[in-house]
């Protein structure tokens, strides 16, 4: 376990993804223009990444310019099945990928929140959602942990690859409980780990904000999600999500550690 407090790993991450919203730096840290991002594969640009990802190039092109930044792990509209109508919230929601997706799924009588704790990540997002007209899109400054939301009022949550950065998980998930509608649905892509994670990994402050250090283990997350009460838990490493992490911090060796996951569960009615 890492000996710096929440707030010191918290602000680290804030940091380090205002960086990225400005366009000082990838997730990993790195300075401009490389291609690689910590949490998406290397590739040549962002939308070959994001189609690695499972997003289709329909669906890319749909987008505003800069809303898909890289920064995923995963494509959770690819597990939850959206419907027209639905209130769904987007937990980290950087420059609105997934929100600009989600809106485009549940159609103009339903709406999507996305909430990120990074002012420029906010501010981009908006910018994107002017300018792409997204009416039924909003959104707001917080931190996940404390979700700006009222509670039995959504239907769907999403996050990619942004719950493994967190300090405090299982108050990610109680909060999300709380605001979940009975019956309401997660539908989240994140990191998780397989092994151990060794102590420099841990420590290191790139992994920390490289969706690596915080992962948690496959086990102590079906327990989490359980004690906070979810229901029909179903967790599903990609262990072919091995070869684009290992690209996310060549000769760390993180690929033995971690795999992207689908993570799905339920409030009970």
């Amino acid at each position: 376990m890492t000996d710096k407090s929440a707030d010191e790993i918290r602000n680290g991450v804030r940091k380090n993804y205002a960086d990225v919203a400005l366009g000082k730096r990838s997730s990993c840290g790195c300075e401009p223009p490389a291609a690689s991002s910590c949490c998406s594969p290397q590739a040549t640009n962002i939308d070959t990444g994001s189609t690695q990802l499972g997003y289709s190039a329909e669906e890319l092109a749909a987008l505003p310019a800069g809303a898909d930044m890289g920064l995923g792990c995963g494509n959770p509209q690819a597990i939850a099945a959206l419907k027209p109508g639905e209130v769904v919230l987007d937990l980290g929601s950087g420059g609105g990928l997934d929100c600009f997706l989600a809106a485009q799924r549940v159609g103009p009588g339903g709406r999507v929140i996305g909430v990120d704790m990074t002012p420029e990540m906010i501010s981009k997002a908006r910018e994107n959602a002017r300018r792409g007209g997204y009416a039924n899109v909003e959104f707001r400054l917080g931190e996940i942990e404390h979700l700006p939301v009222a509670d039995n009022s959504v239907d769907v949550i999403l996050s990619n690859c942004v719950i493994n950065l967190s300090p405090d998980k299982p108050s990610v998930y109680r909060d999300a409980f709380r605001v979940l509608k009975p019956g309401g649905r997660l539908a989240i892509s994140d990191v998780v780990a397989t092994a151990e994670i060794p102590e420099e990994i841990r420590n290191d402050e790139r992994m920390m904000s490289g969706c690596v250090a915080g992962a948690a283990h496959v086990d102590e997350l079906e327990h989490m999600l359980a004690e906070t009460g979810f229901t029909a838990i179903c967790v599903s490493p990609k262990e072919k999500s091995r070869e684009f992490i290992k690209n996310w911090a060549p000769g760390y060796g993180i690929e033995n550690y971690v795999v992207s996951a689908a993570i799905t569960a339920v409030k009970p009615q």
